[in-house]
């Protein structure tokens, strides 16, 4: 169709129409909560849903997705969809791929791909990423090679013109641990999918659309003249930044980039990063490219539509053979103890531009992930992975959120989500005082879990082993603009410091105990409101010593008011 011929959207029409399809994008996503056997996705929300116009194009994608995911599916998506001719799909079709190099970076994180037909013809495709918590393998980022890290999955046919393809559902129940999870999850994307296409079928059927190409075209357009005008207000200039991230008993990593501005246009080089490295941590490019433009769209303009409209005037170049650019085979299971770190660089790298825009350094970043499993005493297998969020890093104008999972999009297991699905028990749960990094902003406070492996579960025979993938055990979280650090994370068994790199092995009657690190603070602690202060040592987010000693409040130990003279003298005012 060429231009002349393109249906017009009058911006009423256009916004209706808009809102449309975002509820359908959500209506798919709610599906999946009503649907999914794991809780890593019914609870945990590990998963996004999208679709795209019939050239790949992402349109629209859920609401509460998850970064890694999304951004990376806005790339690989569109590559899929177009390596196959048009004419080729048919209705029913169903793909399933979990290519890391493809997708979202791990093989974990497994997409189903459906088109959408409408009057015989492919008018638009609709996709779902699920983090699966199994995917065979072995689970452990220190693995050498994505062959040892589980089942690969090139994008084959799931469903062939509605027919179930067995052989292919075989093959993945015969590679995993928890086969009817694994396959109930699967089937939770199909119908994903199926709500999608039935509700833009629907809608083009009212609307009396035949395609959807003109307002993917229209909503797209007005989206990249958003993100450029955001982009206008950053002052034009090349940011660079260098940063560290720990390798625990490995050597450090390097991320060396450089942002430049100019004008509407903004671009990310890395070159000068390390090279990949022989264990789990490496990123691939979709990874990577998804958490730098989430650190731009997140810090300039956020309510924008995230679409293909928004990643256009987003560069990034990341030489090939990098950790942030990994080639195959390289491991990937714990891609995100790098990847999350990328916004938090590019925040770092633009806070000379734009320091009212960008947070100090989180304890959830990177996602604290704990794969858990084992057998019964009666032999049946069991697992179950949990993602555990740190203390936000503060801004220049709010405090730093608790437990918050950033920048990845998740949720907290509900401890009695954990213990149904497991035969292990929660003794405790709570934040951790003074854990938040001290500023004028104060950091987001840390949290803490401790399990029992309860010995009546669980024979001598019958070992529980947990997979450990995080960070900030050695390096806290980052204060900004004189904000001073958070607490560290801590990996302990049975009251002891254990190593939180490779698998862990333990028995009945162990204790594990994971502490989330906190989130840095933001700006000089001694210019916070003595009021504030006081409300922080009420609620428990800071000790009445840390208040004397980082913030220059004095509390009076019995009746918790400030002692007004002594704060002064604390804070060097006459």
């Amino acid at each position: 169709m060429n231009a002349q011929n393109k249906t017009k959207f009058d911006p009423i029409t256009l916004e209706i129409l808009w809102r449309r399809l975002v509820s359908i994008v959500d209506e798919a996503d709610a599906s999946v909560a009503r649907t999914a056997f794991s809780s890593l996705l019914r609870d945990a929300h590990d998963y996004t849903c999208m679709f795209t116009d019939s050239r790949g194009q992402e349109l629209v994608q859920g609401t509460f997705c998850t970064p890694g995911q999304a951004g990376a599916m806005a790339l690989g998506v569109k590559k899929i969809i177009n390596s196959i001719p048009l004419d080729q799909y048919k209705p029913g079709d169903v793909y399933i791929i979990n290519d890391p190099w493809l997708l979202a970076g791990h093989l974990n994180d497994v997409c189903v791909l459906s088109p959408i037909f409408f009057k015989d013809k492919p008018v638009a495709f609709t996709a779902c990423v699920f983090h699966h918590s199994d995917i065979g393998g072995r689970i452990s980022s220190d693995n050498r090679e994505v062959f040892e890290e589980g089942l690969f999955i090139p994008p084959v046919k799931l469903y062939d013109a509605g027919v179930l393809n067995q052989q292919v559902l075989d093959i993945i129940r015969w590679n995993v641990r928890t086969r009817d999870e694994v396959v109930g999850d699967i089937r939770s994307q199909v119908a994903a999918n199926h709500v999608c296409a039935q509700k833009i079928i629907e809608m083009m059927e009212e609307e009396r659309l035949d395609t959807l190409d003109d307002l993917a075209d229209e909503i797209i357009t007005r989206t990249e003249a958003s993100m450029r005008s955001a982009i206008e207000a950053i002052p034009d200039g090349v940011y660079p930044y260098t940063g560290i991230i720990e390798g625990g008993k490995r050597k450090d990593i390097t991320i060396s980039l450089t942002v430049t501005v100019d004008g509407s246009d903004i671009a990310v080089d890395f070159t000068g990063t390390s090279s990949q490295v022989d264990w789990g941590v490496n990123v691939v490019y979709n990874f990577t490219y998804a958490y730098v433009f989430m650190a731009i769209k997140s810090a300039f303009d956020p309510d924008i539509p995230i679409n293909e409209g928004a990643i256009r005037p987003i560069k990034m170049t990341a030489p090939e053979g990098t950790i942030v650019n990994c080639t195959f085979p390289a491991a990937v299971a714990a891609r995100m103890q790098v990847g999350h770190f990328m916004t938090e660089m590019v925040f770092k790298a633009l806070s000379a531009a734009a320091p009212d825009n960008i947070i100090a350094g989180s304890g959830g970043t990177p996602a604290q992930t704990n794969i858990m499993y084992g057998r019964r005493k009666s032999g049946k297998p069991w697992h179950t992975m949990i993602i555990r969020g740190g203390g936000l890093g503060a801004g220049s104008r709010m405090d730093g959120h608790h437990c918050a999972i950033f920048p990845a999009n998740g949720a907290n297991t509900p401890v009695e989500i954990f213990e149904s699905d497991t035969p292990l028990l929660v003794k405790s749960r709570g934040l951790v005082t003074d854990s938040g990094g001290p500023g004028t902003m104060r950091g987001g406070i840390g949290r803490q879990m401790v399990i029992h492996i309860p010995k009546d579960e669980f024979g001598p025979q019958d070992p529980t082993t947990i997979a450990v993938q995080a960070g900030r055990y050695i390096y806290p979280p980052e204060g900004m603009f004189s904000g001073k650090p958070g607490t560290k994370a801590k990996f302990q068994k049975n009251n002891e410091d254990a190593d939180p790199s490779g698998l862990t092995f333990c028995n009945a009657g162990d204790t594990i105990a994971f502490y989330s690190a906190g989130g840095g603070g933001y700006g000089d602690p001694l210019k916070r409101d003595p009021d504030a202060v006081k409300q922080d040592v009420l609620m428990g987010y800071v000790s009445a010593a840390c208040a004397e000693t980082e913030y220059g409040v004095a509390i009076d130990p019995d009746t918790l008011e400030i002692d007004v003279d002594r704060t002064r003298l604390l804070r060097g005012q006459s």
